[in-house]
């Protein structure tokens, strides 16, 4: 395991930082050991659109999906590399504006290997993290201290070691994207770089959004300032 932590990633909240493009419009980064660039956007279902050279080009591409869907599309544009890691090759695989599959192809994706990926919404301060191992969610969390999966409290100790807190309130002096970053390398082995990401040779897809889940109803459940509750449950045919 290596010894990264949040202050290895100082670079990916800078203002000349090649992430940046990320960061405001969303996205999602995923890494995975022993599954090719096209295995991986093959299991999303995505439509494949060759290769393409450095961040830059990627970005491009996104753009130019924006301006032909008048800034909205079904699929998010992402870009595949092969990556040194741990234990040999893993996929780091990008996309811009969405997720990358649907968490049933995580665990698919994560079938006798490891898969970690962590994403953002974009403009919302919304930020996450997956660890799959062998087709089961381990650990995932929003907030570090607020932790759901098979094994939510596995990584507690290196979370702590990256500049995570994982029983409180965040340490104001460490940026949480720059941890993340630090607490995926620490379980891939793969140190992403500036220029890893600025120079890599991607395999371009365009991968569908997942369908969202079908939903019975919605409870509105409120009590007013003077301790009054109201609950009511509709129905989609009454919305």
């Amino acid at each position: 395991m290596t010894s990264a932590t949040a202050a290895d990633y100082g670079w990916v909240c800078s203002s000349s930082s090649p992430f940046g493009y990320a960061l405001e419009i969303g996205y999602t980064l995923t890494l995975v050991r022993g599954v090719s660039p096209a295995e991986l956007l093959g299991l999303a279902g995505a439509e494949q659109r060759g290769v393409c050279i450095g961040l830059d080009t990627l970005i491009e591409e996104h753009q130019r999906l924006i301006h032909k869907s008048d800034g909205w599309d079904e699929s998010v544009i992402a870009g595949a590399c092969t990556v040194q890691g741990e234990g040999g090759d893993w996929t780091l695989a990008l996309a811009f504006g969405g997720d990358l599959g649907s968490p049933r192809f995580k665990e698919q994706l994560s079938a006798g290997t490891r898969a970690v990926s962590h994403s953002s919404n974009g403009g919302k301060p919304m930020h996450f993290f997956h660890w799959h191992e062998n087709g089961e969610l381990r650990t995932t969390f929003e907030w570090p201290s607020v932790r759901t999966g098979s094994t939510p409290d596995e990584l507690n100790a290196v979370m702590t070691e990256v500049g995570l807190n994982p029983t409180g309130e965040q340490a104001p002096d460490v940026d949480r994207k720059a941890a993340l970053f630090a607490l995926a390398e620490r379980l891939t082995g793969v140190q992403v770089t500036e220029e890893l990401l600025a120079e890599a040779e991607y395999r371009m897809a365009d991968v569908p959004e997942a369908p969202a889940d079908e939903w019975e109803g919605v409870t509105i459940d409120i009590t007013d300032a003077y301790g009054k509750r109201t609950c009511v449950q509709l129905r989609p045919d009454q919305l």
